[in-house]
């Protein structure tokens, strides 16, 4: 009887961690195709220019590792807010035409979107000294 509870248990463990396993991976999944890592990707872009020619190579490496990391990290914050019904139905959106355009143009949003966020700041920094006198 021992044996058959023990092995109940030792299943069910397997079972909640595959389904575990699944959901994370399929988070990960949503922040590729979401352009999140993409985003990351941006960040440090103007980083790998600063390495020398014959180090990039391998500091791609590194950083693609710690991309990897990063995305591990996030995935586990989003298992806190989210269902795994809930990540599918994201998938599926951005597997979807408007997705896909979505993403594609996550580049361009961030670059165009960067702009007009300094040139706000630069406006705030004006409104601010206007009421700091």
């Amino acid at each position: 009887m021992k044996k058959l509870f023990l092995t109940l248990i030792v299943l069910f463990a397997a079972q909640v961690t595959f389904a575990q396993d699944a959901f994370k991976q399929d988070i990960v999944k949503y922040l590729n195709l979401s352009g999140q890592r993409k985003t990351f990707e941006l960040l440090v872009k103007d980083l790998s220019s600063q390495i020398p020619v014959e180090k990039q190579a391998d500091f791609k490496k590194d950083l693609n590792a710690s991309l990897d990391d990063l995305m591990n990290k996030m995935a586990d914050i989003y298992m806190t807010e989210f269902t795994h019904e809930d990540i599918k139905a994201v998938i599926k959106f951005y597997e979807s035409p408007v997705g896909k355009k979505l993403t594609d143009k996550s580049a361009v949003l961030y670059e165009t979107g960067n702009a007009v966020g300094q040139e706000w700041g630069m406006g705030l920094q004006t409104m601010l000294m206007k009421y700091m006198q």
